[in-house]
């Protein structure tokens, strides 16, 4: 499966990094050779999550051990959102019911299940059931939203029990409504909590509309990877909006979030190896009570526009951008590199785009690293009463920094109270200058 081979990359790619950067880090003033971004190629094979190029950036020849393939982010199907009406099964959704003449469709009161590789149409209403897709192990599903608007009342309104892959695609000009009523009561094994629950990798394209509201739970949830190229995506929930368990791959999309939770989430509880976040673009409005955005290993950010407000706004073991517009507004530290990842050390890195950090009055930092700080290029602008907190090396290459207003030549670093970096470079009681 796609997943066994994004492992053992995210794997390579956090090891290269964490060995690299900090080989590249040791010497004041030097400069990183150049920044390389996790390019958005189709590959034909399947979705592969982004190798790092912190690596790259470091300037090491050991970085030429990453293949061409490990860049690869997203496959041909992923990006596409095409389908072939032709060859599609057509669910008609009626209320109570719904009807489909297909042998690989199932339909018990509410409950409608397709058993089969192929692409279903599904429109209409389904005032209490779920969508329930229990393939084989090698069957790629393609869920084509083209109007529907789903209620469970105490479930999951789409349930991906078993498939290779399947693709949610939201056709274009149709808006979709999925909901939960406020409960979940299980039926499996499986401890299913947000209004779309997927077991195996599952792929959102299209360029429609799908909005989730998940009073009790999360929005959307993978067991595996999630993937999303396009759409528009306007979520409400009690937990998370969108949880993915390995990782979270975003080419393009608007995303409008509201959770209790975070955002986007990362997490594998059983393997700190996995847990990535990588976002090529998009536009993001993200409104949480935690994190905006949190992985465990990784978290990349190439492109897109953020409109962040959140306890804290970035989190990750290793914090890399390379592009984007990202507006924070924080009541606790705008971003934080923070160990939770037994892989690499924890490290931000920014080598271009835009970062305007807000953060509230107290205890609070406007980058934060439990390891070390890497700024190559792009812009930060931090307001607050710490700008930056850094347990490790901080290294100033180029790019700007403004603080309170005012443009600054070094990385301010407050260090749990605004000691030096330790040894002979105790007195600085600041950055490294470029």
């Amino acid at each position: 499966m796609t997943h066994l081979k994004n492992k053992s990359l995210i794997l390579l790619a956090l090891l290269l990094a964490s060995a690299l950067i900090l080989s590249g880090c040791g010497t004041a003033g030097s400069r990183a050779a150049g920044t390389a971004s996790a390019a958005q190629t189709p590959s034909s094979e399947g979705s592969a999550s982004p190798a790092s190029t912190v690596a790259e950036s470091a300037g090491s020849s050991e970085s030429d051990a990453e293949s061409a393939d490990e860049s690869e982010a997203f496959s041909n199907r992923d990006l596409s959102g095409e389908y072939d009406t032709g060859e599609a099964v057509t669910i008609s959704l009626n209320g109570a019911a719904a009807e489909a003449s297909s042998e690989t469709v199932q339909i018990t009161g509410g409950t409608v299940t397709i058993t089969g590789e192929g692409t279903y149409i599904l429109s209409g209403t389904l005032e209490n059931g779920t969508i329930v897709v229990d393939a084989a192990k090698e069957d790629k599903v393609q869920l084509v939203l083209a109007g529907v608007s789903i209620q469970a009342s105490d479930y999951a309104a789409i349930y991906v029990k078993q498939a290779d892959k399947v693709f949610v695609t939201l056709a274009d000009g149709t808006e979709n409504t999925l909901a939960n009523g406020g409960s979940f009561t299980q039926k499996d094994e499986n401890d299913v909590d947000a209004v779309i629950f997927a077991k195996d990798d599952i792929t959102f394209n299209g360029t429609g509309t799908l909005r989730i509201s998940s009073p009790a739970g999360s929005g959307i949830v993978g067991k595996d990877e999630v993937t999303i190229t396009g759409g528009v995506y306007e979520i409400s929930a009690d937990s998370h909006a969108i949880r993915a368990k390995d990782s979270l791959a975003i080419a393009d999309g608007s995303f409008t979030l509201y959770a209790s939770e975070d955002g986007l989430h990362a997490e594998n509880g059983d393997d700190d190896t996995l847990g990535s976040i990588y976002i090529a673009g998009g536009s993001f409005v993200i409104q949480v009570n935690d994190d905006a955005i949190h992985a465990t290993t990784l978290l990349q950010i190439d492109g897109g526009t953020f409109d962040i407000t959140a306890a804290e706004g970035l989190e990750a073991t290793c914090i890399q951008i390379n592009g984007g517009d990202i507006r924070i507004s924080a009541s606790d530290d705008g971003v934080n590199a923070a160990r939770k990842s037994s892989v690499c050390t924890p490290t931000f890195e920014m080598n271009d785009g835009t970062l305007t950090i807000v953060m509230g009055a107290g205890d609070t930092d406007g980058i934060d690293s439990n390891g070390n700080i890497v700024v190559n290029g792009g812009t930060i602008d931090v307001t607050g009463q710490s700008s930056f907190d850094c347990d490790g090396t901080a290294q100033y290459n180029g790019g700007t920094i403004i603080v309170n207003g005012r443009q600054v030549s070094e990385i301010p670093n407050q260090m749990m109270g605004g000691g030096g970096f330790g040894g002979d470079m105790g007195g600085m009681r600041g950055g490294w200058r470029p």
